[in-house]
């Protein structure tokens, strides 16, 4: 594959909403659409861009904080959307008696394939977590590899392996498990469900993976899906960069994301 100009921009991260864009020379593309069509089209705008240049859109889960924009993004244009087949049927359920039914154009990939937008290839590969069949993402284009870890209770050898070859990495931190325990909001059960091997990374997990798959390769590592309760910035980048730290590797990168602001366009 020659080598092309990649802009990789996380446009908001978070327990209540997750989307990012990729661009090639030749290939637009977003991962995930978990905020509103309206919110989308306007962190799009600000980096100049729109959704009616899009080549497709890709689904890691059906879970609502990575599908909600798919209505109001399709409202205006048939987009395409590339998911396997459990997560498709769980979105047409989630669309199921609504007035206006989206227009997808879906894709169907089964998980553990790999296959092209353009210019893009994309390998994806099974998460524990708890949906029909959610996905991690390795998109390869102009000799840049981008990982994509946004929901998973703990990281298999699997998922590590898959990942090990990224030079860009998003890996999710949920959560502080201090603070997940003190909150007063959430039910024991629920917090069992967040600290199940099929639930949300937490900080020191999340900081053991990195770990597990750091590389003289790898050069930026962006925390991702931090709850807006259990955890902060601070402490998720204190607990990844200090494990950064003791091993030395100065040459990554670490940026937190936010799901109320889109992160600076990174050019690769």
């Amino acid at each position: 594959m020659r080598e092309v100009a990649v802009q990789f921009t996380i446009l908001g991260s978070g327990s209540g909403g997750n989307c990012a864009y990729l661009e090639t020379e030749d290939t637009r593309i977003l991962i995930d659409a978990g905020f509103s069509g309206k919110q989308i089209r306007e962190r799009m705008t600000g980096i100049g861009r729109g959704p009616e240049t899009l080549d497709g859109i890709l689904i890691t889960h059906e879970h609502s904080d990575h599908i909600q924009g798919l209505a109001g993004l399709c409202s205006r244009q048939r987009l395409t959307v590339y998911c396997n087949r459990l997560t498709r049927e769980a979105i047409e359920l989630e669309f199921k008696g609504r007035d206006s039914v989206p227009n997808i154009d879906f894709r169907l990939f089964s998980t553990g394939s790999t296959f092209e937008i353009g210019s893009v290839s994309i390998e994806t590969f099974s998460v524990p977590h708890d949906a029909y069949d959610p996905v991690g993402f390795m998109i390869q284009t102009g000799g840049v590899n981008i990982g994509f870890l946004t929901d998973l209770g703990h990281a298999t050898k699997l998922v590590l392996e898959r990942v090990r070859r990224s030079h860009v990495l998003l890996v999710e931190t949920n959560h502080d498990p201090q603070m997940l325990a003190d909150d007063p909001r959430r039910p024991w059960s629920l917090k069992q469900r967040i600290l199940s091997r099929h639930g949300h990374l937490s900080n020191q997990a999340a900081a053991e993976a990195v770990q597990e798959v750091m590389s003289a390769d790898l050069r930026h590592l962006y925390l991702a899906h931090l709850s807006r309760d259990c955890n902060t910035p601070e402490l998720a980048y204190a607990a990844v960069q200090g494990r950064i730290q003791q091993m030395g590797a100065s040459h990554v990168a670490v940026h937190t994301t936010s799901q109320e602001s889109a992160c600076a366009t990174l050019s690769l």
